[in-house]
């Protein structure tokens, strides 16, 4: 289901999905009250939506989404060239389930969409993974090797960070993407590591996307890590469907010119 007030916006994300999307049927919407009509006449595999529409926003259709019983747990994406805003200020509510910033392009949000409608795996990507949680670690890591990702896993962001600069200066940096978690038992956290990344290093977020894992609920705390140059927060406890698709789009987006 695709919903915005424009009319042409509405069709260029449905021709991006279609010719991108194997066997989508896109369900076209220019209104709150026409998604409601159309969710209660049917089940939707995905939903996108800008935030500003005719009768009122598109947190409030999360909402509406949510409160469907037989659509609660469909994803539901914010397209917005405001969206990279709304995240770093925590304005999106629990309903939303991700968001997409306009300014990457069709074929970046062909590529994200299709990572939650047909999610097709990336293999032997490399994730640099911080985690000192042995228990945390080894679930996570299945997660992502069920998706053909090869994991490196480091207990400490001392360890990560004395493997990167083994690769410091070559063509292959030594990973793909770097999953940490923030709060860690050593002298470093995971915010250390995402600022020796970005600054010390250099890697830019295409060069090296960095997903940082947290439970921390402070928005306040959740804003500065992506101020920092995370290109994105995993909540914690994980959902799999969302660190996967979370992670395979930031590893497809860091190879798109």
């Amino acid at each position: 289901m695709v919903v915005d007030g424009s009319k042409l916006v509405r069709k260029l994300i449905g021709d991006v999905l279609q010719r991108e999307v194997t066997d989508v049927e896109v369900v076209s919407c220019g209104s709150i009250r026409e998604a409601r009509e159309a969710l209660a006449a049917g089940p939707v595999d995905l939903v996108t939506t800008s935030l500003s529409l005719p009768d009122g926003d598109g947190i409030a259709l999360a909402r509406s989404v949510r409160e469907d019983a037989a659509q609660r747990y469909v994803p539901v994406i914010v397209i917005s060239a405001d969206a990279q805003a709304h995240l770093e200020s925590r304005r999106f509510t629990e309903d939303v389930t991700d968001y997409f910033d306009k300014a990457l392009g069709h074929t970046a949000l062909a590529a994200f969409i299709r990572g939650y409608v047909q999610p097709q795996p990336i293999p032997g990507a490399r994730v640099l993974y911080v985690e000192d949680s042995r228990v945390v670690a080894l679930a996570t890591k299945r997660m992502l090797e069920r998706q053909q990702l090869t994991v490196l896993h480091f207990v400490g962001v001392e360890e990560a960070l004395e493997y990167l600069e083994q690769h410091r200066g070559q063509d292959d940096i030594g990973t793909d993407l770097v999953l940490t978690d923030v709060y860690l038992k050593g002298k470093l956290e995971g915010s250390d590591l995402l600022d020796r990344l970005r600054k010390d290093f250099g890697y830019g977020k295409r060069r090296l996307p960095v997903l940082v894992m947290t439970g921390d609920a402070n928005p306040d705390n959740q804003s500065a890590l992506l101020r920092a140059g995370a290109n994105d927060l995993v909540l914690k406890p994980i959902e799999e469907r969302l660190l996967v698709t979370k992670t395979l789009f930031q590893l497809r987006l860091s190879k798109l010119p």
